[in-house]
């Protein structure tokens, strides 16, 4: 990391009002927020914690607890008592609130550090973010001052030390890791993108409910992306359009696109992994096909049962519109739908995902 030591400084100090509970105890895969940052930069020099001196957390060890002097200020106390007891002459400082936070991003910030500048901080298309930023012990005074003056805002600082602004765009971190989540309704957000399969045998109607579930979400204000495998060969482009053209002579990949879509087409293979990475922005990715995946499943059946086509688990759900499948073949556990019961289906895929 630039041939220098850093520190990595977490802020777990505020009053979760808005959450109604402590934020650094919420779980989320089998792991409160906090032990999700604290495992993350295990190998960093230096973890330092700033706590609510009210309600005292249990870090781990070799974990340093600092608490503010100075109350009710907002995070620019906990920065300056994380930053007076650093070991290191730089910290990254991120906020207990970030579970999706990982260590590569705090990484990439550090190779900008460099003697020109006091803050590194990530920025967006839409926000800074001070709070996912790198900060040297030379602002201690600037800190100190601004807080005897009553000014409390990050940006006040930000803007009166020698700040380097970094965005991710050209990288391959996720956006995502940068999230907060303050609210009940931000932790929903947390299990986004939800991604699960539509499998069945030809002709079970697949497609259909696929379609179905699309307007469904849509309805509900969520987005959707659809990835579909075929195994037999296809094409995407036109007959004698200009990209079916350039593909035919040899072209690796062609692309189209103008102000509202866009379309690739390339040689070669890609996972279902990757695709899903690709889909931009997509709240909910429905996967056609995929039986012998570990997707969690919707599967469509009509006569069929789970012997005469075995589908790997875990399922969600089994969707029919034959009142002779035979439910002795669908695993207890699974719950059965009608197939044109959409909204149903939704809820139960909903309340599967915790969304």
């Amino acid at each position: 990391m630039n041939g220098k030591k850093f520190s990595v400084g977490i802020l777990a100090g505020g009053r979760s009002s808005r959450m109604g509970e402590n934020k650094a105890l919420i779980e989320y895969s089998s792991k409160t927020f906090l032990r999700r940052l604290t495992d993350e930069f295990s190998d960093w020099d230096q973890i330092i914690l700033s706590q609510n001196p009210r309600e005292v957390l249990e870090a781990g060890d070799g974990i340093i607890n600092v608490f503010d002097e100075h109350e009710d200020i907002g995070p620019m106390e906990g920065i300056r008592r994380i930053l007076t007891v650093a070991g290191s002459e730089y910290v990254f400082i991120c906020a207990v609130d970030m579970p999706l936070l990982k260590s590569e991003l705090a990484e990439y910030l550090t190779e900008f550090v460099s003697s020109d500048y006091d803050c590194y901080v990530v920025r967006d298309e839409k926000h800074y973010h001070p709070l996912c930023a790198i900060y040297s012990k030379a602002v201690l005074p600037v800190i100190e001052r601004l807080i005897s003056e009553g000014r409390y805002k990050l940006m006040e600082l930000l803007n009166a030390v020698r700040t380097k602004y970094i965005s991710l765009e050209k990288t391959c971190i996720s956006p995502r890791q940068l999230s907060n989540y303050n609210t009940c309704e931000d932790i929903k957000k947390l299990y986004l993108p939800a991604v699960f399969a539509v499998s069945g045998t030809k002709d079970s109607g697949k497609t259909y409910l696929i379609i179905k579930l699309i307007n469904e979400f849509i309805k509900e204000g969520f987005t959707v992306g659809v990835i579909k495998h075929d195994g037999h060969d296809f094409e995407t482009d036109i007959k004698g359009s200009d990209t079916e053209r350039f593909y035919s002579q040899g072209a690796m990949f062609t692309a189209i696109f103008n102000g509202d879509k866009y379309a690739v087409n390339a040689k070669g293979s890609m996972t279902k992994d990757e695709l899903i990475r690709l889909c931009p922005d997509t709240d909910i990715v429905i996967c056609e096909g995929f039986k012998d995946s570990a997707l969690p499943k919707v599967v469509v059946a009509g006569k069929e049962t789970f012997e005469d086509y075995p589908f790997a688990p875990p399922f969600i759900a089994c969707a029919t519109d034959d009142p002779k499948l035979s439910f002795s073949s669908v695993p207890s556990e699974v719950r059965v739908f009608d197939r044109n019961d959409t909204h149903l289906i939704l809820s139960h895929i909903k309340q599967y995902f915790r969304i």
